[in-house]
């Protein structure tokens, strides 16, 4: 049973986004992805209180995600990809982006900061530093 309602065209649209914002991170970095995704929509806080959807989620704006602005957001998502985002729709969840809302990829040379959008860093996998809230501010999105 999957954590958060979706249709077809939503997974593919997960999936295509997974692979935009982190094909050269792999499977993982990948999953990784799809799990800020998931807890966009699951969360109602911060900037995400009125994401009720993948749909929503993949284009917020302001706050969403340059990958869809990417060639690679645009062709449909292979058979592999859309597996990869079935896992994370069915509640796979991958450390440091277990209660993560945000993620970036620093400029070659550069470290992950400690604080993203005044959230706590969660953790970093290859070159993506993962970002979650402080339960404070978050009600606990797991």
């Amino acid at each position: 049973m999957s954590v958060i309602n979706y249709t077809e065209k939503e997974l593919d649209l997960l999936a295509r986004l997974m692979r935009a914002e982190a094909t050269g991170e792999g499977e993982y970095g990948m999953l990784m992805v799809g799990n800020v995704g998931v807890n966009r929509v699951l969360t109602s806080c911060l900037d995400f209180k009125d994401i009720r959807s993948i749909n929503d989620m993949v284009y917020q704006s302001p706050g969403g995600f340059a990958g869809t602005t990417s060639p690679l957001f645009f062709s449909s998502a292979t058979n592999k990809e859309k597996e990869l985002a079935l896992r994370v729709l069915n509640g796979e969840y991958y450390h440091p982006a277990t209660n993560a809302l945000w993620f970036y990829a620093p400029s070659q040379g550069s470290s992950c900061v400690s604080a993203w959008y005044d959230q706590r860093f969660a953790g970093s996998y290859k070159n993506h530093c993962f970002y979650e809230p402080y339960p404070s501010v978050c009600p606990p999105l797991h």
